[in-house]
Formats: structure tokens, C-alpha cells, sequence
């Protein structure tokens, strides 16, 4: 018997060590290293799609495979509501979530990563509630029409009622309509960005604070350099990107906008105060930390905060990731700490 206990012993020491060597191996970039987490969820990604690009599929094929990936269920939370509000061009779901606490609190209106092709309210759940936890106030998520069905400018229009929405009725779901802010991860951050511009344009609504998660920001060139270095086997190709490009903005001049492309805009000045979150293996990596540069150049005041070992749409792994849950609590932390 004390044999045998031994030779296991020193059996699952040596799977413990070819474990390491391996996840070691698969976490070594040219470019520098991965969180070791990430570099395991990234090589089982790869395992089971075959290494299939995003952009292989039908919007719909995508769809089905993006709605289908295992998702966490959640914090609890006080209350959580699905509601339908008035849009542009007919209604627009939305879901309330709101934190243990009484009277009026802050309120972040969340705008969904996808390529403005993929991704729903469900898709950010437990996004959404861990932000509305650690806020201890109330995200609104936002179901805006996504492309090609309904190409640009339908994604930004949707996100400007929605805040107008949030605006004209804070109160009612228990928030402050003097504290409300909007956040994004991707091309809800682009979203975010974007209602930001329009919002100092058209004299309102007041937004507090912007959160920007590894926000596109540059719609007309796909050219820097965290774009040729990770355009291949970080998740998000550049393949991808360029696809959902063309579905989101076909013509190519609506690209030079500042409602597609916000650091093309000409005056950062006078927007909210905001926080940039980038991720370092991320083709996006550089336009969104341009656009902070922009914003500081502009007075505007904004945090720059890159997760070094993470790839594009890391939070999406709360509860796995502490990254994603320190980005989470960052943002949070930023918009109670804004008046």
C-alpha cells in the first residue's frame, strides 16, 4: 500500500509538472506573456472550434454559437426587470438591475460588446449584475438593434434614446438622475463613446462618467500596431474585426464619422470624465488607449487602466478571471467616486 501511495504521489507530480510546462508553453507570446488563465481558456477556445474564424459564419450561425457559451449565473441581486422603451424605430429592450439599498443611487447605462452584430442583454448578464452590485445603485443593459439587419446608424440611435430614457425617468427606477453614467466592453464602448459626443452636442442628457472597455474606436483603418501583432490567435482576429466592420458600416465613408469612429472626432473637449480599460494582447489595444490620449489632451480628466496579460473580452469571464472582476469594481468605484 505504501507503494502504491508513493507512486501515485509521484505520478500526479509529474502530470503537475508536464501541466505547467505546458500551460507555461502555451502562455509564451512574442510579444510577452499571458495570465496563465487566459492563455488555458484561450487554447480551449481553440480546441473546441477548431481555430474556425469569427468570421466563417453567418451572422446568424454566429449568433446561435456566441448565445450558446457557458455563462455564470450571477450575483443576486435586489430586483431585476425586464421593460420595453419607446425607440426610433420602434420599441427597445432593456433590463434594470438594481442593487440591495434605498433611495436615489447612481445609474450606468450599459451598452453590449458583439461587433454590433453579436450579443444581448443575456450574453452580459452576469456582466451587468456584478457592475450593479459593486456600484450598489442600478445598470440599465441595452438591447439595441444590431446589424446587418439594421446597419449604422440604428446602434447609435437606439443607445442615445435609451440614455434620454434613463434620463427622463431615473427617478422612477430608483436612481439619480443627476449621477448617471454609461459604459461599454467593445463595440458598446464604441457606443458609449460615441453617446458621450452626442450627448455635449446636443446640450444633453448630462452624463457623469464614461467607462470604455476595450473600446473600438477607429472605424477607418485597422492599422496599428496591436493590430498586425494580434490579429492571429488572440481570440478576436483581424479577419473578424473587418467583418463586422463591413456589416456595421458598409460604406465606407460613414467610417470617417465621429458616431463610428469617435477618435476621428475633431473636439474631445467638454466630455464626461471617463476610465479606459484595454487588454494587452488585443487588436483594439491602441485605438482605445489613443482615445484616452485624446480625451487627456482635451483636459478632459480620464484613467488609462491596460490588463497586460489579457485578451479581448476578458471580462466576459467574471467570476473566473480576477481581472475581469477588478475592471468590474474600477468602474464602479470611479462613477460612485464622481459627483
Amino acid at each position: 500500500m505504501k507503494k502504491f501511495l508513493v507512486g501515485l504521489c509521484v505520478l500526479v507530480a509529474l502530470i503537475a509538472v508536464v501541466a505547467l510546462v505546458l500551460v507555461n508553453r502555451w502562455a509564451t507570446t512574442p510579444y510577452g506573456k499571458l495570465d496563465y488563465k487566459m492563455a488555458v481558456i484561450l487554447k480551449m477556445f481553440e480546441a473546441t472550434t477548431g481555430q474556425r474564424s469569427l468570421s466563417d459564419a453567418s451572422p446568424t450561425e454566429l449568433r446561435e454559437w456566441y448565445n450558446s457559451r457557458p455563462k455564470n449565473e450571477g450575483v443576486e441581486l435586489q430586483r431585476v426587470e425586464d421593460r420595453s422603451i419607446p425607440g426610433p424605430l420602434g420599441p427597445i429592450p432593456i433590463r434594470i438591475y438594481t442593487a440591495d439599498g434605498t433611495g436615489n443611487r447612481p445609474v450606468i447605462v450599459y451598452y453590449h460588446g458583439g461587433g454590433w452584430v453579436v450579443g444581448n442583454i443575456e450574453t452580459h448578464d452576469a456582466v451587468t449584475r456584478h457592475l450593479a452590485k459593486s456600484l450598489g445603485g442600478i445598470v440599465v443593459s441595452v438591447d439595441y438593434r444590431l446589424a446587418p439587419e439594421n446597419p449604422f446608424p440604428a446602434a447609435v440611435e437606439d443607445a442615445y434614446a435609451a440614455l434620454q430614457w434613463v434620463s427622463e425617468n431615473a427617478e422612477s427606477i430608483g436612481g439619480d438622475s443627476t449621477r448617471i453614467a454609461v459604459a461599454g466592453d467593445s463595440a458598446g464602448g464604441n457606443l458609449a463613446a460615441i453617446v458621450s459626443l452626442r450627448a455635449r452636442d446636443r446640450k444633453g442628457p448630462k452624463i457623469l462618467y464614461q467607462a470604455l472597455i476595450y473600446p473600438a474606436t477607429n472605424l477607418a483603418r485597422l492599422d496599428t500596431e496591436s493590430h498586425k501583432n494580434f490579429s492571429e490567435g488572440f481570440f478576436l482576429t483581424g479577419e473578424a474585426i473587418g467583418w463586422f466592420r463591413s456589416l456595421y458600416v458598409p460604406n465606407p465613408e460613414d467610417r470617417l464619422k465621429q458616431e463610428t469612429s469617435p477618435l476621428l472626432a475633431q473636439d474631445h473637449g467638454n466630455l464626461p470624465p471617463g476610465l479606459v480599460i484595454t487588454a494587452g494582447f488585443d487588436p483594439l489595444r491602441d485605438e482605445g488607449e489613443a482615445y484616452a490620449e485624446k480625451l487627456r489632451q482635451a483636459g478632459v480628466p480620464v484613467d488609462l487602466k491596460r490588463y497586460d496579460g489579457m485578451i479581448h473580452g476578458f471580462i466576459s469571464f467574471i467570476g473566473v478571471i480576477d481581472q475581469a472582476t477588478d475592471a468590474l469594481d474600477s468602474i464602479a468605484s470611479k462613477v460612485n467616486g464622481t459627483s
